[in-house]
């Protein structure tokens, strides 16, 4: 039986937030996920945007929390060396239904105590946007809205709580909680049973499971999915800014705005549905993406796309974000509701989460010497001519590029895999270097990842996964 005084379930963006802002105490952690990788479901798939939080209901712990996490952004990606980029968003009303609503979402927006957002005429809405609709009526800008690497942010997060002591049990699913005397006492999973005496409920999509081995599920998680497209790099029509739709109750809309890689991305769609496992794209889902976006962006040009993807946000029902704690089961910690948001919040709900827990009674001794600091992988395309000679000359792997359409180095997915918490599959080198990420999808760069993978990890092709157990890239030789 392993011990541990706080155990996680969970290895997305808020689990990994929640590990590394626990690990700056003396506490012995593991963090639990069912998945070969660390990256949670949702935090995997998603539109890459650092939120304001100019839009969420006011005076909501979400709201709460998206604002205040907004501003730590700069020292966190500086520190664990995570891209990032405040490019801002605009807001455009394209009838005029849609520009009387703008006051509202203005007025909403300094509720939520963000004041910077500004009208913006046509004239300079066309200034910024070229390709914007050149019948926008007016509308909005949100200059602090941000894009990230998700990816590289979350295995940010899970490597320097891994340098500060966290440990990870990744494919390993949590099958039961043992609770004794009203305090949490173990938790069963597919692996060992872990003695504890915190649990953290960071499941997301699941977390309405979870909280059922605890009798603690009053409400109910339905998948949402949201559909998306990725443009090629050099598409003949893009954007500057997160160009943003009128929001409605149900979603934030279809938008259109730049990754952080120079891609651009289109989406999502809004679907809830009766399962938690369906990811597929829909010739329906993506017609109207095409349809929504190309009001705001006449000249959007979908022949472009490289890859379509979908990912599933776990809406609340009852809705509405809540980091729970009970009297009548000490230990026991239940967040749920974390939505679209999440990514953004997760700084934040970790600073709440571990507060919540010192407030009732958790003792938590602060470390001398923790570590905030986090070197990520080199990223070979962003160097100097002489910065790429030294690196060249300091390992030849660096000279081997894998990737042509991203410029990816042998040296780069080596790194990926021999790390802490390293890559053991492909999609999981693709998610922290890139590596089939680019124009041709892989079909270049996949078979030679591949045989670096089984080289790396001393095992054969045919042994490589992309992503979970069982899903073998390849079955045998042809010849």
């Amino acid at each position: 039986m392993l011990k541990a005084d706080v155990v996680i379930i969970g290895a997305g963006a808020v689990g990994c937030a929640t590990a590394r802002e626990l690990s700056k105490y003396k506490l012995n952690i593991i963090v639990v996920d069912k998945n070969e990788d660390i990256g949670g479901d949702a935090s995997k798939s998603n539109s890459a945007i650092i939120h304001t939080g100019y839009d969420a209901t006011p005076g909501t712990l979400e709201s709460e929390l998206v604002v205040a996490a907004n501003p730590m952004y700069e020292e966190i990606t500086r520190d664990l060396d995570v891209p990032f980029k405040r490019i801002g968003a605009i807001l455009p009303a394209i009838t005029d239904e849609q520009l009387e609503k703008l006051p509202a979402i203005k007025e909403k927006a300094f509720k939520n105590r963000v004041y910077d957002v500004e009208y913006l005429s046509p004239k300079q809405l066309l200034e910024m946007e070229p390709n914007l609709n050149p019948e926008v009526k007016g509308g909005l800008y949100i200059p602090r809205e941000s894009i990230i690497d998700p990816f590289i942010y979350v295995t940010a997060l899970a490597e320097n709580a891994n340098a500060n002591g966290v440990s990870f049990l990744l494919n390993t699913k949590v099958i039961g909680i043992n609770t004794e005397n009203g305090k949490i006492k173990s938790v069963e999973t597919t692996g060992e049973t872990i003695e504890t005496t915190y649990v953290i409920n960071a499941a997301a999509l699941y977390c309405d499971e979870i909280a059922a081995m605890v009798g603690k599920a009053d409400y109910k998680v339905v998948a949402r999915r949201g559909q998306f497209y990725i443009l090629d790099k050099n598409t003949s029509c893009k954007v500057n800014k997160i160009v943003l739709p009128i929001p409605t109750k149900i979603t934030k809309g279809k938008l259109m705005c730049p990754t952080i890689h120079g891609n651009m991305l289109v989406g999502p769609t809004a679907e809830d549905l009766d399962n938690k496992v369906d990811k597929s794209v829909t010739v329906e889902g993506l017609d109207s993406i095409f349809e929504d976006v190309k009001r705001l962006v006449p000249n959007v040009n979908i022949k472009d796309t490289i890859t379509q993807y979908s990912g599933l946000r776990p809406n609340r029902n009852p809705e509405g974000l809540h980091v729970d704690m009970y009297d009548d089961l000490e230990g026991y910690v239940n967040l749920s509701g974390v939505r679209s948001t999440g990514l953004t919040l997760s700084i934040a709900i970790a600073k709440y989460v571990a507060q919540m827990m010192i407030s009732h009674g958790m003792n938590a001794e602060f470390k001398k010497d923790f570590i905030s600091k986090r070197k990520g992988i080199k990223r070979f395309h962003e160097l100097s001519l002489e910065e790429q000679e030294k690196a060249i000359a300091e390992n030849p792997l660096y000279g081997n590029i894998i990737c042509r359409c991203e410029t990816i180095t042998e040296g780069e997915i080596v790194d990926a895999i021999n790390r802490p918490l390293g890559a053991k599959s492909m999609d999981a080198v693709k998610r922290r270097v890139r590596a089939g990420m680019g124009r041709c999808q892989g079909g270049f760069c996949g078979p030679k990842v591949l045989e670096i993978i089984a080289r790396e990890l001393g095992i054969t092709p045919e042994e490589v996964n992309k992503n979970n157990e069982g899903s073998y890239m390849v079955v045998g030789k042809t010849r």
